[in-house]
């Protein structure tokens, strides 16, 4: 009688795929990321399955009632509304890196070269895709912040200035001049506050959409409805500070506990939005008035970003050549991450999910 050996190649198989969804489950973001409509992170894994090098996650709109319902005075056929829809395509590149080990390190593991060096990878892995979704929220009509001249971010504020907020006021946009907009943040009326978030969620729920619904909230439970929005450190320790001082905080904190997108100490509650905290959030630096630091941050809603996977994580090895003392062990994926955009490209793109507030973000004394 012979015993069963498992096949290396399924020994493999079973590793990346649990490797796969050990680091994105353990990505900063994974409580909002989901493979339907509802989520504001939407995962799409089609080219998984069929080749491809992009994937167009579909953005349905609302149902025109203006002229409210058919009473039945009239024929319904040839009177049908039309379903108002667009798509973003999310193109997917290679993400790959490596470490090496040596017998030692392939000694300590009990599977095999594969295992070991597991945790770093998958910690790499994770910051990865954390740093892909943070930039892609910052993009200028999927140019990236740092990137983008000043007429294209102007441009962009052009088209997206009903879920663009400077400060407290929405008088603090200068015509649509984003530099002039950031330089009439200040340090004193402009830190974040539940005022400032209240007033970002009904700009959001009054925003420009396909037939004037607003931006749609993710949603839970029967009736339920939630924002959620990313800040910066330096933010959400302003947000903390006047909500302590005006005796709200442990108020916010029980009731965040009852929603799903609550995570914890690093989230605050607040006027049905759930305020989380990205320590990763860079703040950018001498922009608002008197030369202070401006956090962006992000409210977000169904469908904010889209995250496409065209590989899943694959394991990669290869034997150095140092008399056969190190053996390298890396991984390698497809995948692209974007903010979405209702008329990707088109002179008039509006970012489907994604209201943007810029806020005082000046450091600790």
């Amino acid at each position: 009688m012979a015993d069963t050996t498992v096949a290396t190649a399924n020994r493999v198989k079973q590793w990346d795929s649990d490797q796969h969804v050990e680091y994105v489950r353990s990505n900063r973001f994974k409580r909002y990321m989901g493979d339907d409509e509802n989520a504001i992170i939407q995962l799409k894994e089609d080219l998984t399955k069929k080749k491809g090098d992009a994937i167009t996650i579909p953005l349905v709109g609302a149902l025109d009632d203006s002229a409210g319902p058919n009473d039945g005075s009239s024929d319904l056929v040839g009177n049908e509304k039309a379903l108002p829809n667009d798509g973003h395509q999310i193109s997917v590149s290679v993400v790959r890196d490596a470490t090496v080990v040596n017998v030692e390190e392939e000694q300590a593991s009990p599977i095999d070269i594969r295992n070991a060096g597991k945790v770093a990878l998958k910690n790499l892995q994770m910051r990865y895709l954390r740093t892909a979704i943070i930039n892609a929220l910052h993009t200028i009509n999927g140019v990236a912040y740092g990137s983008a001249s000043e007429a294209q971010k102007d441009a962009w504020l052009v088209d997206n200035a009903d879920r663009t907020l400077f400060g407290a006021a929405v008088s603090n946009n200068s015509s649509n001049d984003h530099s002039l907009s950031l330089a009439n943040v200040d340090a004193t009326n402009d830190v974040l506050t539940g005022d400032i978030i209240s007033l970002a969620k009904r700009r959001m729920q009054t925003a420009t959409t396909v037939n004037g619904d607003g931006m749609r909230p993710h949603q839970y439970g029967e009736d339920m409805e939630t924002f959620v929005m990313f800040v910066p450190s330096l933010a959400f320790r302003d947000l903390r500070s006047w909500m302590e001082a005006n005796g709200k905080w442990e108020h916010a904190m029980s009731r965040g506990k009852a929603n799903p997108l609550y995570s914890g100490p690093t989230s605050i509650e607040w006027d049905g939005v759930i305020v989380r905290e990205i320590p990763e959030m860079a703040t950018l630096s001498a922009v608002g008035a008197a030369g202070i630091d401006v956090a962006p941050c992000f409210m977000c809603g169904a469908q904010a970003l889209g995250v496409a996977w065209a590989m899943r994580t694959k394991t990669t090895v290869r034997k150095e050549d140092d008399y056969g003392f190190k053996n390298g062990v890396g991984f390698m994926e497809l995948r692209g991450v974007e903010k979405l955009q209702y008329g990707q490209s088109g002179s008039d793109a509006k970012d489907w999910g994604v209201s943007t507030i810029y806020v005082a973000g000046v450091a600790d004394a």
